[in-house]
């Protein structure tokens, strides 16, 4: 039986901020996906990057890909939803089953999209090491991107989402830099869910869980993840068009697999975008850099804030006709997070 979304035509308000988060996530992968790693060869291939485009075939990472293809980004935070709820909380064996799942998935040791982080805690968690330590060298952003299901299982609880969060970082990311990025989204998450939340609240909560989360994981190079957000909302508020701005969060912020650069740049869009979901992953295209990465973590938040219902139809049709996506039974996904908030609710 197909779970039931809405009633009298109306989205229930929880699943609308569950899908939104969900497929918030996998439009800014997605519609990213293309863009190239620098902002001028994004703009000499496509100009201003609005419309889903195709990977170009010379792109360094997601050559071949067609529009509308999500990776890597949305397919572990949909695995580690899955092993989430399977295990009816959040645990480290879940944790580890979430990560893993998708590694074995997408035959991980073969493919080019597993990151240096991921691969090498992957294999050490494969070899029998202790997942408490097998992400003590884990500093690349993979943490940030897949921790959006653990902010929605905390609504308005960012305590609680950072908790989880150093859970869950810990067999393949379990640095400061990436447990502060990954608690900065899960807390703008949880405070999104909270109704009528503010985006100014909303991105608040993301600095307090960026230094909540600096107090957990081994301390490691990095610069400050809070500092990173303000420097980025500072540019997103300044002068300028919206290129310059880009441009001068590509310059100045970053837009690597560096965890601060990756957090901040992706606060920084959001703030620009005012937090509407699509005119989000049209940023993050047009920053360039680490661009999936970057709009599938602010559009996850922004999903959050505005909604399911949000995001255009057309986009919602874009993303359900890839082959991949379909494959997560998103849908089923966000009833099964539903589910556990409920349940979590009743026992507090």
């Amino acid at each position: 039986m197909l779970p039931i979304f809405r009633v009298g035509g109306q989205l229930k308000p929880m699943l609308n901020k569950i899908l939104g988060t969900l497929y918030g996530q996998a439009l800014g992968d997605a519609f990213a996906m293309p863009a190239q790693v620098h902002p001028d060869d994004t703009e000499r291939v496509f100009g201003w990057l609005d419309s889903w485009q195709a990977a170009p075939d010379d792109h360094i990472v997601h050559a071949g890909l067609p529009a509308g293809r999500i990776t890597d980004d949305s397919e572990q935070a949909f695995s580690i939803a899955q092993a989430v709820i399977d295990a009816g909380a959040v645990t480290l064996e879940a944790a580890v089953n979430g990560i893993v799942n998708w590694y074995d998935r997408v035959d991980g040791d073969n493919s080019p999209y597993v990151g240096p982080s991921t691969r090498r805690g992957v294999n050490a968690l494969k070899a029998g090491e202790d997942p408490r330590t097998t992400g003590l060298w884990g500093d690349t952003n993979g943490a940030p991107m897949r921790i959006s299901p653990i902010g929605l299982l905390h609504p308005g609880d960012i305590a609680g989402a950072v908790a989880d969060t150093v859970t869950v970082c810990m067999p393949t990311h379990f640095t400061q830099p990436a447990v502060s990025g990954a608690a900065a989204v899960s807390a703008a998450i949880a405070q999104a869910m909270v109704d009528g939340a503010a985006l100014d609240d909303v991105i608040a909560a993301g600095i307090q869980g960026a230094e909540l989360g600096a107090a957990h994981g081994r301390r490691w190079f990095g610069c400050s993840v809070s500092f990173k957000i303000e420097q980025a909302l500072a540019i997103a508020h300044g002068s300028g068009d919206r290129r310059a701005r880009l441009r001068r969060i590509f310059d100045e912020v970053g837009a690597t697999l560096n965890v601060p650069e990756t957090v901040g740049a992706a606060f920084g869009i959001l703030a620009m975008a005012a937090g509407d979901p699509k005119e989000t992953a049209i940023l993050a295209a047009n920053l360039s850099g680490d661009a999936d990465t970057i709009g599938a973590i602010a559009c996850a938040v922004a999903g959050a804030h505005a909604g399911f219902d949000a995001i255009p139809a057309a986009d919602v049709a874009v993303l359900e006709n890839d082959a991949v996506f379909q494959s997560y039974n998103v849908r089923s996904i966000a009833a099964g997070l539903e589910a556990l908030i409920d349940q979590r609710a009743l026992t507090e």
